[in-house]
């Protein structure tokens, strides 16, 4: 498959650090599909949302910078962030969507670098799932795209959560487009056929990956 041109980003200098590619796609496209073969292959798998639920935890400044920005409300019974009502109340408000970014994004952020900081691998997949809605992340080496159609993914969707086409359809459209993610987009992976092509390609890609990790490295 030819790689699109990617849209220019801010490359960081070769070091000792891994190469890190970052995962991305909308949702239903298989990420998890994706990320979960590059684990298997030896390759160290960084999920920016597991890492936003521990950024989160009961304890953690982020959390405490939360409940003053919103209030004791947004807690649940054990003192964990009740997400279901996080979610409600950023997910119509710009501002509160804006005020919560403020808070997670730089806790998220500086611990992704501190998990890459103590990698001793070739290269590391980023999982970033709003890639394009987040606007960050631009000193990472690669982007990898997991594309489908967007009738892939309301079908897909609608399987999944058990929901109506209308109800998928807004998910997605709450999203980047499809075409907004390629246009960021250093290779894709076209998942829309059988488990055996993405098994392959993910093979195909870790071999390049693993070239383009080495290709700037000083000797030992």
């Amino acid at each position: 498959m030819a790689e699109p041109r990617a849209q220019s980003r801010t490359r960081r200098p070769r070091k000792a650090d891994p190469f890190v590619i970052i995962l991305t796609g909308g949702i239903a496209s298989g990420k998890t599909a994706v990320s979960d073969r590059f684990a298997a292959l030896g390759v160290p798998v960084i999920d920016t949302d597991i890492i936003a639920r521990e950024v989160v935890a009961p304890g953690t400044p982020a959390l405490k910078e939360v409940v003053d920005a919103f209030g004791p409300d947004i807690l649940d019974a054990s003192g964990s962030l009740d997400r279901m009502r996080m979610r409600g109340i950023v997910f119509s408000n710009p501002i509160s969507k804006q005020k919560l970014e403020a808070i997670l994004h730089p806790a998220i952020a500086a611990s992704v670098r501190e998990k890459i900081s103590v990698l001793t691998s070739d290269y590391c997949i980023l999982v970033v799932p709003l890639l394009v809605e987040s606007g960050s992340y631009q000193w990472a080496d690669r982007v990898l795209v997991v594309d489908v159609s967007e009738e892939t993914q309301v079908t897909r969707v609608m399987a999944r959560d058990i929901s109506t086409r209308e109800q998928a359809q807004a998910i997605i459209n709450s999203q980047a487009s499809r075409a907004e993610r390629l246009a960021l987009a250093d290779d894709v992976i076209d998942n829309s056929g059988d488990l055996g092509a993405l098994d392959a390609e993910v093979a195909r890609l870790h071999h390049r990956y693993r070239e383009l990790a080495n290709a700037g490295r000083p000797l030992q």
